[in-house]
């Protein structure tokens, strides 16, 4: 029979015999400071090595924990046979979600995202396969809903600890949500609560669209949170270039009227723009965090590990099977 979290945090000081609890402030601390130092490495300096950053992160972040005296089972490594019903459950419901969003014209914009379709085939295998899972989810699951969670409920309960957990998992995507301005406009636009173009019409004001065609080319969101292209925040939860320079999370484009022989690209969106759509993905994912501990709470870091994968791999899958939009004229589709 597995163990209740409860017991666990009853017997958490004796986990790691020696561990003192005025160590744990310290274990926070140091907690931050890993996911902001892994946060900048996956998404500026080395994107392609992330899964390998991840790795190293997390189980630095897994020994720091276990040092200050937390528990497996405190740290949601709990209820596996439940988590994994209840998430496989949740995959289930996000590819069915899915295949209704890329069905029904006015939601297809969405699922469409310049970086999954520029992609080959193997490098779209190899992000839905390897990169999500071990690049993006492993770090994030436990390092917010694991470590993080459970170092401030220790001291000041589970309330105050999905608040802490789920407002630093908002932050941590602030620079995906700079990346997704470039790759989906229509979904930041709609991360902001702004209304949407029509289909076929520009969703920046004043600014082209990535792929030249006016239409949205969509993004990855780590949210529905996520890190994979797609839908709702969670999905963007790490943005990697694709299609452009390495690392720079976003497709390459022309220098400017300057640059010889090359027509001049995307020009950059307003700063108060660009602001908006980091605001409403801090919140969106923000908010998804606490869904995730929920789920959590109830099946362990298994449940909201494989609702997460889901949710981000399966948006490669699905960007790249999306029908491609009409333009207004009704002459034939737009160009991939």
């Amino acid at each position: 029979m597995e163990r209740e979290p409860g017991r666990a945090a009853r017997a958490g000081s004796e986990a790691v015999p020696g561990a003192l609890p005025g160590t744990r402030a310290g274990t926070l601390a140091g907690t931050v400071a890993v996911l902001v130092a892994a946060n900048v490495l996956n998404n500026r300096l080395a994107p392609r090595l992330a899964p390998l950053t991840s790795a190293a992160a997390t189980g630095a972040l897994v020994v720091m924990a276990r040092r200050s005296g937390l528990s497996w089972a405190e740290l949601g490594f709990h209820r596996r046979s439940r988590g994994l019903r209840i998430g496989g459950a949740l995959a289930s419901a996000v590819a069915g979600a899915y295949a209704a969003g890329i069905a029904v014209p006015a939601t297809r914009r969405f699922f469409r995202d310049e970086r999954a379709l520029s992609l080959s085939r193997a490098r779209a295998l190899e992000e839905a396969l390897i990169q999500v899972p071990f690049g993006t989810v492993l770090l994030e699951e436990v390092g917010f809903r694991g470590v993080t969670h459970a170092l401030v409920a220790r001291s000041h309960g589970h309330g105050t600890a999905t608040a802490v957990s789920s407002v630093l998992f908002g932050l941590w995507h602030i620079l995906p949500a700079v990346d997704m301005m470039a790759a989906n406009p229509a979904l930041s636009r709609l991360a902001t609560g702004e209304a949407l173009s029509a289909p076929g019409a520009p969703d920046v004001p004043g600014v082209p669209d990535a792929a030249g065609s006016g239409g949205s080319r969509g993004s990855r969101t780590e949210g529905t949170g996520g890190e994979g292209p797609g839908v709702p925040v969670v999905l963007a939860s790490r943005a990697r270039g694709t299609g452009g320079e390495e690392g720079s999370g976003v497709p390459a484009v022309p220098a400017g009227p300057d640059a010889p022989g090359v027509p001049q690209g995307p020009r950059r969106a307003p700063a108060w723009q660009v602001a908006r759509v980091v605001a409403g993905s801090v919140v969106t994912t923000g908010l998804a965090g606490v869904l995730f501990t929920e789920l959590r709470r109830r099946g362990g870091l298994a449940a909201p590990a494989l609702f997460h994968v889901a949710t981000n791999s399966l948006g490669y899958l699905f960007a790249r099977l999306a029908p491609p939009e009409e333009p207004a004229s009704g002459r034939g589709p737009l160009p991939r």
